[in-house]
């Protein structure tokens, strides 16, 4: 049977690093550890989406970004004139 081997480690040792973790958190505290670690990751995530976001802004010509401002106001004026049940 082939197993998959994480950074080099098989199960046997991988294993053995959860058991040292359980030891030296005490399972008590597992749950909050894993927590913190995703808030930490889905922060992260947050930034570095936000750091593609503004490096693609910059790579826009003048043209690209006119045509989504128009694209913007058309989206506006239609989202208006449904609220206020009208068409052109």
């Amino acid at each position: 049977m082939i197993s998959p081997l994480i950074a080099g480690l098989g199960p046997q040792e991988l294993l053995i690093i959860l058991v040292i973790i359980v030891l030296l958190f005490g399972a008590s505290k597992l749950p909050e550890l894993a927590r913190g670690s995703g808030r930490a990751l889905r922060i992260f995530k947050a930034e570095t989406k936000g750091l593609t976001d503004d490096d693609d802004d910059d790579l826009k010509t003048p043209e690209q970004r006119e045509i989504e401002a128009r694209q913007t106001d058309i989206a506006a004026r239609e989202r208006e004139e449904r609220r206020d049940g009208t068409t052109t």
